[in-house]
């Protein structure tokens, strides 16, 4: 079941690869993400010392959520994945200039998770090839609804 989607990364980058990974999160945060209130548009993820890093994902804290402990609605929160799986992430974003970048918050099993694609960069002229595919498929999806009445 999916909280919070990046529909923005769809439109930046051809995403090529999809992986899924848990997150370190604090008590405060996991309440704030049931009630729905992720965001995930400005989000991006890091490689720091071997650890993959979400960096500028905004959870805002409830009111009611807790009182003694100071919430910080865009720290950095640690990635939870397999160590190959990282090793195997790293070296393609080294080597093959790949980024990685959120896309989907979810629940799995109870647990709240976080896919990342592994993505490269699109063009000006790539953006607007991909806008005007979408507008001709709604195009010819609305003329075949008009043919079949």
């Amino acid at each position: 079941m999916s909280i919070v989607e990046n529909r923005k990364a769809f439109h930046d980058y051809f995403i090529e690869e999809r992986f899924e990974a848990g997150l370190a999160l604090e008590g405060w945060e996991v309440k704030a993400i049931r009630a729905g209130r992720a965001q995930l548009k400005e989000a991006y993820v890091v490689i720091k010392d071997g650890e993959l890093m979400l960096i500028g994902a905004h959870i805002s804290p409830l009111s009611t959520a807790s009182t003694h402990v100071h919430a910080d609605p865009t720290r950095t929160r640690k990635l939870l994945m397999h160590r190959e799986e990282i090793n195997r992430l790293v070296g393609k974003v080294e080597r093959a200039g790949y980024t990685l970048t959120p896309i989907d918050l979810h629940f799995k099993a109870g647990r709240i998770k976080l896919e990342i694609g592994l993505a490269k960069g699109k063009k000006q002229h790539d953006k607007r090839a991909t806008i005007r595919e979408r507008e001709w498929n709604r195009e010819r999806a609305r003329v075949l609804r008009q043919a079949n009445r």
